[in-house]
């Protein structure tokens, strides 16, 4: 039930998607302590994107999962600033993540939700 969703105005070759893929998706796995098999993370690079009026390397995250906590978001904040910056060498200020949390009754799968 965790989703994380990068966009980047970067272009990344076709083997720098998959194993940035691969790395969003253990890490949201254990900074909320689920299954890796209910992480669903997306990656769409290449976009015109501007951040203080500059197009230097950035990112934009949307992170959504049931019950999250505040505790959680930052260490995931912390862990994926720090992952853009040794992957694709974002700044930290040029990073900006919105975090969701629902209950498990509005988020479906499987044909019904986690309630």
């Amino acid at each position: 039930m965790p989703y994380l969703k990068l966009k980047t105005n970067l272009e990344l070759d076709k083997q720098q998607s998959p194993e940035l893929l691969a790395k969003l998706s253990k890490l949201m796995a254990s900074e909320t302590s689920k299954p890796e098999r209910y992480v669903m993370a997306e990656l769409s690079s290449a976009h015109d994107m501007l951040f203080a009026g500059s197009d230097a390397p950035l990112a934009y995250l949307e992170c959504k999962s049931i019950g999250l906590t505040s505790t959680q978001a930052k260490s995931i904040s912390a862990a994926v600033t720090q992952l853009l910056n040794a992957d694709l060498q974002v700044d930290a200020d040029r990073v900006y993540i919105e975090f969701s949390s629902c209950s498990g009754e509005f988020w479906g799968w499987n044909g019904g939700t986690f309630a």
